[in-house]
């Protein structure tokens, strides 16, 4: 799927904009919006609007098999359209209850990914770890532990399901393959609705290029890799997003009750040259560059989760 373009802003703007999956939505019956977390979904709503994950999965569908295409603007004025393939880069999704599958990093699917220090992450620590690394609370506080424990349950949820990609992206799965793979041991990414997620659930997709039309030039910067962050829960939903972004077509054409976006909240790059994407607007995209990549940052550190990729991608930046 490739969204419609009727102008282009700036060549970040285009991309952001062509990489945003936009998903049927749907609003939740009165009844059930009384059984809705209030620590997670605390504002009183006249309507909830969510999406189901089985529908976010195929807004990627086409991208995943042909590439998304994204007009880009050269110094010369010539405008051409790079495609990326995305993949699956990490995904980790919290519900309200605990799941009676056993939990652990899924490294171990596909061929080559196995443990390293990268997947040294959240469940792996026993609930008392969680609880000191959370609220500070110690082992030995006994029933108060179980009341933080109980409270940091009720805040970020249960771990359902997790995963991350460590293979080369020559060795990568294509993200739909991916999707079903995990979906045959987490069922729930089939089923699983975008209110029954806690705001802690997110995921990261890798984009890579693959091709550009016309072809036959080689432009050093559309080598260039995107690396980005969307969250999962309606709880995010109806958050206003920054002047940058108010302009970008797809939310002038969303329609309440019709369909979702999950834009970007945080982006890191890789094999960035030149200032293709960076002198947009005036050169203020060097500054939501820098932005957005913080973001994601403190998003990785306030979860203490070790994203391979991008820890990959910042050593390259910062080595």
């Amino acid at each position: 799927m490739m969204i419609e373009k009727d102008s282009m802003h700036s060549n970040l703007d285009s991309f952001l904009n062509c990489t945003t999956p936009i998903i049927p939505s749907q609003f939740l019956p009165k009844t059930e919006m009384r059984k809705l977390n209030k620590l997670w979904h605390p504002w009183e709503r006249e309507n909830v609007e969510y999406f189901r994950l089985s529908d976010l999965w195929k807004s990627y569908d086409e991208w995943s098999a042909y590439g998304a295409g994204v007009p880009i603007r050269l110094k010369d004025g010539e405008t051409l359209v790079q495609y990326y393939v995305p993949y699956l880069s990490a995904i980790q999704i919290f519900t309200s209850t605990p799941s009676p599958i056993f939990i652990r990093d899924d490294m171990e699917i596909g061929d080559g990914e196995t443990r390293d220090s990268y997947s040294e992450s959240y469940s792996d620590e026993s609930e008392s770890d969680k609880l000191s690394r959370w609220d500070g609370c110690s082992s030995e506080d006994g029933g108060y532990e179980q009341e933080c424990l109980r409270q940091l349950n009720e805040r970020l949820g249960y771990l359902y399901c997790q995963y991350f990609e460590k293979s080369t992206p020559y060795g990568r799965v294509p993200f739909m393959d991916k999707i079903s793979e995990l979906g045959r041991r987490y069922p729930g990414l089939m089923s699983l609705k975008s209110v029954d997620l806690s705001p802690a659930s997110w995921m990261a997709v890798a984009w890579y290029p693959i091709y550009h039309i016309p072809m036959g030039r080689t432009v050093k910067e559309l080598s260039t890799c995107f690396l980005t962050y969307h969250t999962l829960s309606s709880s995010f939903q109806d958050m206003d997003h920054d002047d940058d972004m108010a302009n970008i077509e797809w939310m002038k054409k969303r329609k309440e009750g019709e369909s979702v976006t999950l834009p970007a909240f945080g982006l890191a790059t890789y094999k960035m040259q030149g200032n293709l994407w960076a002198s947009g607007r005036g050169g203020r995209d060097q500054g939501r560059l820098g932005s957005l990549w913080s973001v994601a940052d403190s998003w990785l550190k306030q979860l203490r989760v070790k994203h391979h990729d991008f820890s990959f991608f910042t050593g390259i930046q910062r080595g």
